[in-house]
């Protein structure tokens, strides 16, 4: 056989392979979201989200009922991209939790609970810079960064968050709809 016919095949049969894998990744986060599969999981989410916001003096996450906030965000407010790509990661959380320590997450020991939440950290971490960026555009959120953004913010818009968990003031101060300006100073730039 001729060597440029064998490299042409080559080239030819790798590009379709990774036309196919491209194909198939791309069918994963377009179709249609598990929204069932993520409600039943209302439990393990409160755990995810007891593992970032812990209770401590302050209540945790489960205290604040974040799981709720997941859910709904998820299943309301995410695009179809973030959506695939956060229920796939659960979904893999708990295969990777069977792998690796034979019981679910919730059973696990908090410094397994640690080592699970690191794991998916460094895999879902995006590239830096503009690469990143492109990255969450085409593919969207990682599993983690969803999980940890719903989390917090979650838990900073709650009742017993803002209230127990976070420094509030009721009433902060008078408001003064109309302060006159200095000599030579200029207008502000925000109303």
């Amino acid at each position: 056989m001729n060597r440029r016919k064998a490299i042409g095949r080559i080239l030819l049969v790798g590009g379709g392979a990774a036309a196919g894998y491209s194909g198939l990744k791309w069918y994963e986060l377009k179709k249609s979201p598990d929204i069932a599969y993520l409600e039943k999981k209302r439990e393990l989410l409160a755990d995810l989200a007891e593992t970032i916001i812990p209770a401590t003096d302050s209540p945790g996450a489960k205290d604040a009922a974040v799981q709720d906030f997941i859910i709904v965000m998820v299943r309301d407010c995410a695009d179809i991209k973030t959506k695939n790509r956060f229920i796939d990661g659960l979904k893999e959380l708990e295969h990777y939790c069977e792998a690796e320590y034979k019981q679910g997450f919730s059973q696990c020991s908090p410094q397994e609970k640690q080592q699970v939440m690191k794991y998916f950290m460094e895999k879902g971490r995006p590239f830096r810079g503009v690469l990143g960026k492109v990255q969450n555009r085409l593919l969207g959120k990682s599993f983690f960064q969803t999980l940890q953004e719903y989390s917090a913010e979650g838990y900073c818009t709650s009742e017993i968050g803002a209230t127990r968990g976070l420094a509030y003031i009721p009433i902060p101060g008078k408001y003064m709809g109309c302060t006159p300006l200095q000599k030579g100073q200029r207008s502000w730039a925000t109303k």
